[in-house]
């Protein structure tokens, strides 16, 4: 019943920057948090960043000080903006929604992914 959708990947250059996007809809009554996620070939899933309902964010060391996790205006949106980007970001990012639904259900949801490729 809750889709993420991600956008905003691309290929580019190292150096040059990308914003990711991610947008929920369905049926959610509040979304207590939201995270961006990373995924290489042959590497395991790791945590980007993470934002909570209350502001709190956190990164992984690799990207302090070049990526920032916001959420938008709409409250179902987040935002990745990423900076200098090198080769070594390149993979698949997905989306991550903690839900809390109207009938007090908590459950998280992942998107879909979309890809970033950085060049050198």
């Amino acid at each position: 019943q809750v889709q993420l959708a991600e956008s905003g990947g691309g290929l580019v250059q190292a150096g040059e920057s990308l914003r990711l996007s991610c947008a929920a809809s369905g049926s959610i009554f509040r979304i207590s948090g939201m995270g961006w996620y990373r995924q290489a070939p042959g590497k395991q899933r790791e945590l980007v960043a993470t934002i909570t309902s209350g502001g709190n964010t956190n990164y992984v060391g690799s990207v302090k000080g070049r990526f920032t996790i916001s959420r938008g205006n709409a409250k179902n949106t987040a935002y990745l903006q990423m900076n200098s980007l090198t080769p070594e970001d390149s993979a698949v990012y997905y989306c991550k929604a903690d839900i809390l639904s109207s009938r007090g259900s908590s459950s998280y949801y992942w998107g879909q992914g979309t890809q970033v490729t950085v060049s050198s």
